[in-house]
């Protein structure tokens, strides 16, 4: 019998496991995906089920039935066409690397709604040479692209840091991703900012169609002494790493009073427009030459969600340790509550292939990041286990205590 402490909940997750009756995520998902401090403690908001044991994401998939999406579109329409440019010059933005959510919505502003998008880019970690010919074909679509090459030796400690400290492979890209549109909308003075999906589809908390300002983080700048990358502070990275401040400025947040001045307002194209991730997915393959990955994704069924980056396979394999949800978890769960399979169906398949190391690029992510590929599969994958999620089954083997399967050892 293990004791109390042994079944400690890290990461401030809730201690009974709970699965949506409609999906498959559990309640362990946090609604937050990016980490700023690490502690096995630290307190993290998680995905909320209501009384019939439904998830957020499932209920704003039910909502996004009984929207009246023409309505949404007039709406859209009389935002550009507020700030549509009479001369040609760029009047959004669209940041993305040429996957098929930002191919998607790139292409349906300027070729459907006549605005003149500029996209920008955050480069992966280290491209998939599909991923790269995706970009490309992305650009020879028709649109002008500003990417930015960021430090490398910063880009590498940053990353094996997350690695290190909070087993999370991509925080180094997320904050990159997310941090990156602001500064150069405000530079070319780009009053709109598109991104993609609302964040309430996957459970986070809700997100107006216009974030603007309301983002907390756009005011961090002003308190850099409480930010903290690669679970690293800002003052123990120049102090202990001796890296300068300039060096670190890539990755924070926009400095508010720089986006106050120059009125750019964030918006979610999934807000105005019926999201689908496969229609998505086929409207890119047919305007604007994407091509899904000529395998299966290791962890998962599918071939085309989050393919351009070689460490992408391997951040899932690290939200399926820290958390017991694996890739195949988010892809089922996502295409249950589209209606494309059912829950029975998305249970087999997470029950197949979620948790299946990545192996393919593993190495060589390993090489690059100079990490011991033991010391990334035993000892930090151990450490960052929570007890109540994970137990030993009668091989010594790492098992779910439970599992969406009813197959854990403690179901």
């Amino acid at each position: 019998m293990e004791d109390k402490k042994q079944l400690e909940a890290y990461y401030g997750l809730p201690q009974e496991v709970k699965f949506c009756k409609k999906c498959v995520m559990s309640n362990q998902r946090p609604a937050s995906t990016i980490e700023f401090k690490h502690t096995k403690d630290s307190k993290k908001t998680t995905m909320n089920f209501d009384e019939h044991g439904v998830c957020d994401a499932c209920r704003t998939a039910e909502a996004k039935e009984r929207i009246d999406w023409h309505k949404r579109e007039e709406e859209l329409l009389q935002l550009l066409d507020k700030h549509r440019s009479k001369d040609g010059s760029y009047d959004c933005l669209v940041p993305g690397s040429g996957g098929k959510d930002s191919a998607y919505q790139a292409h349906v502003l300027k070729y459907k709604y006549g605005m003149n998008p500029l996209t920008c880019t955050w480069p992966p970690i280290l491209y998939t040479d599909y991923g790269y010919k995706n970009f490309h074909n992305w650009l020879d679509s028709g649109f002008d692209n500003i990417s930015f090459n960021r430090n490398g030796k910063v880009m590498k400690l940053l990353t094996k840091l997350s690695i290190e400290n909070l087993y999370h492979p991509f925080q180094t890209f997320i904050l990159g991703q997310k941090n990156l549109a602001p500064k150069i909308a405000a530079r070319y003075g780009i009053p709109l900012i598109f991104y993609g999906e609302n964040e309430a589809e996957y459970g986070n908390p809700i997100a107006d169609n216009a974030t603007s300002l309301r983002d907390k983080s756009y005011y961090s700048y002003k308190n850099l002494d409480e930010i903290f990358l690669g679970g690293v502070s800002i003052r123990e990275l120049r102090e202990k790493y001796n890296v300068p401040l300039n060096d670190l400025l890539s990755f924070l947040p926009a400095d508010a009073t720089e986006l106050e001045k120059s009125n750019v307002e964030i918006h979610y194209l999934g807000y105005y427009l019926k999201w689908t991730p496969q229609e998505v997915y086929y409207y890119a393959v047919e305007n604007t030459g994407f091509k899904a990955r000529p395998f299966r994704t290791q962890g998962t069924y599918s071939k085309y969600n989050s393919i351009d980056d070689k460490i992408d396979d391997l951040h899932y394999f690290t939200t399926y340790t820290k958390f017991g949800i694996g890739r195949a978890t988010y892809d089922a769960a996502q295409e249950i509550r589209n209606s494309h399979i059912t829950r029975e169906e998305g249970v087999a398949l997470v029950k197949r292939f979620d948790g299946e190391f990545p192996d393919r690029y593993f190495n060589e992510i390993m090489e690059y990041l100079d990490i011991d590929p033991d010391y990334f599969r035993n000892e930090l994958a151990d450490r960052f286990r929570s007890p109540h999620l994970w137990g030993k089954d009668e091989k010594g083997d790492w098992k779910l205590r439970h599992n969406v399967a009813g197959t854990g050892i403690e179901d």
